[in-house]
């Protein structure tokens, strides 16, 4: 695989850092995570093919356990906010100094500067204050968070992704690490909300209701796709106003929408299936995994604890992603093995583990 070799120590925190790891997991890296003590989280079926290790970061002595890890490992991801690492001398001149080879990734809301870095926040915060948010919802409404697929995941945990691969690019040529600032907050574009061709206010590119209470979603911008549209729908070109007309869009819009609300989803699929009007439907999360596109692409996989999630992407075609079909770790599964393998001795563990500055919890063999 891509990242095979790798070592990865994932600090325990929410959905992006999870996701992140997860991805370096799925192309091959080794990926220990590192829980706190006590912890209970529910990785919501990031941890995939990943180690468990429970340490005491706040005591010294777990501190200095991290900074061993560190010291045999390539990328380090923490996503806490700033200033916290360093309070617990855990910050990148420290890791650095003991391996300059370390890629030391920061993935947080608000980043490691400004007046906001210090704060807590959430994905509907990090939308809000770029901007993005102001863009999303009806003319008029109130603008709604989506769910936290944005900030969280896509700015935030992919983008931390595609940092530490640039890091490690950079590393072949420099024999360096270096320190990622990847936040959560981004800014886009600036245009009134829900007026515009791509936010619901023209009339091809919007989501409509079914007879059976179902959605469509079309997206039919280029002139050619437009007509696809127009004659799925049973309407006339000629008896309709010109496309970009922006100021017949509502009233092109309530005519679409009486039309859509005449057939059933199912029956909307028959007729726009196979063709080029870029109209599909609105699929929820079950339906997609027995959607025919998805099973002809293999797009979920399924572990031996028949939990289903996406396959990892994207696909490369000499060294694809192998994901493990082994269920999640427990936290501090594998909290000895691990430090047995990071040169630890059985007198350090055991003494670790009766300072509580470990934790360790193997699983138990049903007979």
């Amino acid at each position: 695989m891509a990242l095979r070799g790798i070592s990865v120590v994932e600090l325990a925190g929410l959905a992006p850092g999870p996701f992140c790891a997860m991805v370096l997991a799925d192309f091959g890296a080794r990926v220990v995570r590192v829980e706190r003590p006590g912890s209970h989280y529910d990785m919501s079926r990031l941890g995939r093919g990943k180690r468990s290790l429970v340490l005491d970061l706040k005591q010294p002595r777990g501190a200095a356990v991290l900074r061993r890890l560190c010291a045999r490992s390539d990328v380090l991801l923490e996503p806490f906010r700033s200033g916290v690492m360093e309070k617990l001398q855990l910050g990148p001149e420290i890791l650095q100094r003991d391996n300059p080879k370390l890629i030391y990734a920061r993935l947080t809301g608000f980043g490691q500067s400004g007046s906001f870095s210090r704060l807590a926040g959430h994905d509907i915060n990090y939308l809000a204050l770029s901007g993005v948010l102001s863009k999303i919802g009806r003319h008029g409404e109130n603008p709604y968070a989506p769910l936290n697929l944005l900030a969280d995941f896509a700015g935030g945990g992919l983008m931390c992704v595609f940092g530490i691969m640039m890091a490690l690019f950079e590393r072949t040529r420099s024999g360096k690490g270096q320190v990622i600032d990847a936040n959560m907050k981004s800014s886009l574009w600036e245009a009134p909300r829900g007026q515009n061709m791509l936010d619901g206010g023209a009339p091809f590119y919007t989501t409509y209701r079914t007879a059976d209470g179902e959605f469509m979603a079309v997206g039919a911008i280029e002139p050619q796709f437009y007509e696809l549209l127009i004659k799925g729908l049973g309407l006339k070109s000629d008896e309709l106003p010109n496309q970009m007309s922006m100021d017949d869009w509502p009233e092109m819009k309530k005519k679409f929408a009486a039309v859509f609300a005449k057939k059933t989803k199912a029956e909307w699929c028959q007729i726009f299936d196979g063709t080029d009007a870029c109209v599909t439907p609105v699929l929820t999360l079950e339906e997609v995994v027995h959607h025919d596109h998805s099973k002809e692409r293999g797009s979920f996989i399924t572990n031996e604890e028949q939990n289903m999630s996406p396959r990892p992407a994207p696909l490369l075609s000499n060294t694809p992603a192998i994901p493990s079909f082994k269920r999640d770790p427990f936290v501090g599964e594998h909290t000895e093995e691990i430090l047995d393998e990071f040169g630890f001795s059985r007198e350090e563990i055991d003494q670790l583990k009766s300072d509580k500055i470990i934790e360790s919890h193997k699983v138990k063999a049903n007979l």
